[in-house]
């Protein structure tokens, strides 16, 4: 899809958010793509976090994020999968003002053209709450490579058409 090379690009606020018991800064691989990626984009690296996968800690840094106005985006990766430990959609949901079902499902669209049927075991997820978007990928660096190459890089820029999710942000608290 085309972008409009004679508009403006709006660099957007995204904060990364990485879920792991084990990652820390350093070897957080994950979220270091997402960092690269939005930053040779040209948007602004708000904030960056690694909690554990903990119910409790996981709404805390979320409701923290989504009421502090300079952010406009969250995007977290891991804890998106099926085994106890992966809390991310049920966290992300309890929250949302409203879903974007069809983030999830074409982010498993798409990751069903490269790994096949092991998309089944991504829940990937976004919505809105308070004005802020809202995404949960999976933790592996090639699922937030497809995320941001395939998604991200689109629907975050004001230029791409025919629509995109920056073009609504002024908009996504309206009564």
């Amino acid at each position: 899809m085309p972008i409009d090379q004679t508009k403006e690009f709006l660099p957007l606020n995204i904060a990364i958010l990485t879920l792991s018991d084990s990652r820390t800064l350093e070897d957080d691989i994950s979220g270091q793509v997402l960092v690269d990626k939005l930053t040779d984009a040209g948007h602004n690296l708000s904030e960056r976090a690694i909690i554990k996968d903990d119910k409790n800690d996981l709404r805390a840094q979320l409701n923290k994020w989504i009421t502090d106005d300079a952010i406009q985006v969250i995007i977290s990766t891991g804890g998106t999968g099926l085994t106890g430990r992966d809390i991310t959609p049920e966290i992300f949901h309890e929250l949302y003002d409203k879903e974007i079902e069809g983030f999830g499902e074409i982010f498993r669209h798409i990751s069903f053209k490269l790994i096949g049927t092991s998309t089944l075991q991504s829940r990937a997820t976004g919505g809105v709450a308070n004005g802020t978007y809202m995404f949960a990928v999976p933790g592996s660096p090639g699922a937030c490579k497809d995320a941001w190459n395939h998604i991200f890089s689109e629907q975050l820029d004001i230029r791409f058409k025919p629509c995109n999710f920056a073009e609504m942000m002024p908009r996504l608290k309206e009564k």
